[in-house]
């Protein structure tokens, strides 16, 4: 069956239409199904903006329906991956608001985080949002949340994801690296991991200043010296629980 989107046979008035150039400004005619065109007057070829290409960023049989994807789509791919991991992470945790919540924060800071550190979006943000998956299978296996529980349940749940999502291979085994140990960093650390360390640490910290007698500014100040990796989540991290501009 053919995607009823692409169908023609269930387009209504207004399916084909005119749009200028952005180059030369002439009018190029196009049907609501091309993902591009070549204009022909002065042989730009660009995106057809009506055409919502988001079902093309994560559905496997994206290239049977709509044709070979347009270069600007495939430097897109990864980072719109990271809107499907999240949809995925709230449905695995279902009514589990707190987890949610954590992880969708840890996400916020990553990607902060991993802007100023010129890390891999897509790694960092998928990893942010799995990062915590394993828990659930943690209790119910270990009936506990320790990390080690965690790090060894989470890589497995974090790998259907993404295949499912159809990630590449490389960010597939990237991302359940981090997870499988984004508690523990190793003597050599990639800035992809990090970015989502230093989020993960920030957002822990926050909540237990949240949760308990909030520390000392001396004392949150050793901390954030000492345990983060990053200078920019350090910066951050001041920011958040000394509330200093950095």
């Amino acid at each position: 069956m053919k995607c009823p989107g692409q169908d023609s046979q269930y387009w209504k008035p207004g399916a084909i239409y005119e749009v200028k150039c952005p180059k030369c400004g002439k009018e190029v005619e196009f049907f609501k199904d091309d993902p591009s065109r070549k204009c022909p007057h002065c042989g730009h070829r660009f995106l057809n903006p009506s055409l919502d290409f988001g079902c093309a960023s994560y559905c496997q049989y994206a290239e049977q329906c709509i044709g070979n994807l347009p270069p600007e789509l495939l430097a897109q791919k990864e980072d719109l991956l990271k809107d499907r991991v999240a949809i995925e992470m709230k449905k695995y945790f279902g009514r589990d608001f707190k987890r949610i919540g954590h992880a969708s924060k840890v996400a916020r800071y990553a990607e902060r985080i991993a802007r100023e550190e010129r890390a891999n979006l897509a790694v960092v943000l998928a990893a942010a949002y799995l990062h915590d998956i394993g828990i659930k299978e943690a209790e119910r296996k270990h009936q506990s949340t320790a990390a080690k529980y965690q790090e060894e349940e989470g890589p497995p749940i974090a790998r259907e994801i993404l295949t499912k999502l159809g990630a590449k291979e490389e960010l597939i085994d990237e991302v359940c690296d981090i997870v499988g140990h984004h508690h523990h960093p190793r003597d050599e650390e990639t800035v992809n991991f990090m970015a989502l360390y230093d989020a993960d640490m920030l957002v822990n910290l926050e909540e237990k200043q949240e949760e308990e007698e909030k520390k000392p500014s001396e004392a949150l100040e050793r901390v954030i010296e000492k345990a983060f990796l990053t200078e920019s989540g350090k910066n951050l991290a001041r920011q958040v629980l000394l509330r200093r501009k950095s």
